[in-house]
């Protein structure tokens, strides 16, 4: 009797369990263990791995190089996760404010420009800010300028790119965390006299924090380790942690220093969700 209950209880469990365990352990668990391994190991005269314990990779990354390139993109990463922020906040707020029916089709807005190749998009940024685009000919037009400007392939555009690449993430969160946010709260906070500041600061801002929190991590990760970015409209001449790793693991040949590197995302990752585990439930990141 009892062993029926058992199965009866635990088959299904493991039905729906197991193949998302298995999937996770083959493909994400196992990879991040065998990168951690390489980390450790050392690059042979012909690019290959060495199996032999080193620290080396760890100290290259302290070298003025790498540390530098490392300290710009993490400050990258930043700028473009406050900005995403910023202006991802007041449209997430508009749209929370809107009946369902409207909200889903300006959600939808939002991500009709995902439904296009992302080489797409940013080649066309390139094209609107190259020397004789849109945007030149419109400043030479207006007189802000005497000559063309050189857009492309600077930092700017990067950024430019990053932010319009990893918007979305961030209104989303957002968005979830404000359609929540009870009503009664607000009008409670209005017939006790608080101005729509003092609600704002005081009840909707707090409150709508796990979302926020939830918006910097999906913003924060990805633009540090991304790196088709960077390609596209920094023409090479942009070097980021993503495009670093990229080399190593490609032309270059040097997987420990690749893998180094990768595991230096993996920490500041599991830092950032432990942080956010302290104010808010991992549930609570869901987007929608």
């Amino acid at each position: 009797m009892q062993k029926n209950t058992f199965k009866r209880k635990t088959l299904p469990s493991l039905a729906m369990a197991g193949p998302v365990s298995l999937w996770m352990i083959l493909f994400v668990t196992l990879p991040m263990l065998y990168i951690i391994y390489i980390s450790f190991m050392s690059r042979g005269v012909f690019g290959d791995v060495v199996y032999k314990f080193s620290l080396e990779s760890y100290e290259t990354l302290l070298d003025s190089t790498y540390f530098k390139v490392i300290l710009k993109s993490i400050k990258a990463a930043f700028v473009t996760t406050v900005l995403c922020i910023l202006i991802g906040y007041p449209f997430a707020y508009y749209i929370a404010k809107k009946p369902k029916e409207v909200a889903s089709k300006l959600i939808m807005l939002i991500m009709i420009p995902f439904w296009t190749n992302s080489l797409m998009r940013l080649n066309s940024w390139l094209l609107l800010f190259q020397t004789s685009g849109p945007v030149n000919n419109f400043l030479l037009s207006t007189g802000f300028i005497d000559t063309p400007m050189s857009f492309v392939y600077t930092d700017g555009l990067v950024m430019v790119g990053m932010i319009t690449n990893m918007l979305p993430f961030a209104v989303l969160p957002m968005y979830s965390s404000i359609e929540k946010l009870s009503r009664s709260l607000l009008e409670a906070s209005a017939d006790l006299g608080a101005s729509g500041r003092t609600t704002f600061f005081n009840i909707t801002l707090p409150l709508t924090f796990p979302g926020i929190f939830s918006s910097i991590i999906l913003v924060f990760i990805p633009s540090l380790g991304i790196y088709t970015v960077t390609d596209m409209l920094g023409g090479g001449k942009v070097l980021y942690i993503g495009n670093i790793i990229k080399n190593q693991f490609g032309s270059i040949r040097n997987w420990p220093l690749g893998a180094a590197l990768s595991v230096l995302l993996i920490v500041i990752t599991g830092l950032l969700i432990y942080i956010y585990t302290r104010f808010a439930k991992i549930e609570d990141m869901e987007v929608l």
